[in-house]
């Protein structure tokens, strides 16, 4: 069994409210998770509008099948238009 996890930093830019965030980072997660099939927490800055952080984990008996679908949560990221992907870090146990 091996576990991928993904942990990204957003900048929400357009948050002018925690409201704003938690609705933009919600939709972010739920696309995420039903695209991907993967699990997504918000898991650091909750308090912070226009940061966010947040956790993503995969479960595979394949590495490279995990590093590939987590590699596709990154790009499917980088190119959404309402958050802007700071940081990332991918590591398969």
């Amino acid at each position: 069994m091996n576990v991928g996890i993904l942990s990204l930093t957003l900048d929400v830019g357009d948050a002018m409210t925690l409201k704003d965030k938690r609705r933009l980072v919600k939709s972010l997660k739920d696309r995420l998770s039903h695209r991907f099939n993967i699990s997504v927490a918000e898991v650091g800055s909750l308090d912070r509008i226009r940061t966010a952080e947040l956790g993503v984990a995969m479960v595979s008996n394949d590495v490279q099948h995990v590093s590939a679908a987590l590699s596709q949560v990154v790009n499917y990221v980088q190119n959404d238009s309402e958050l802007v992907l700071e940081h990332y870090s991918i590591e398969v146990v």
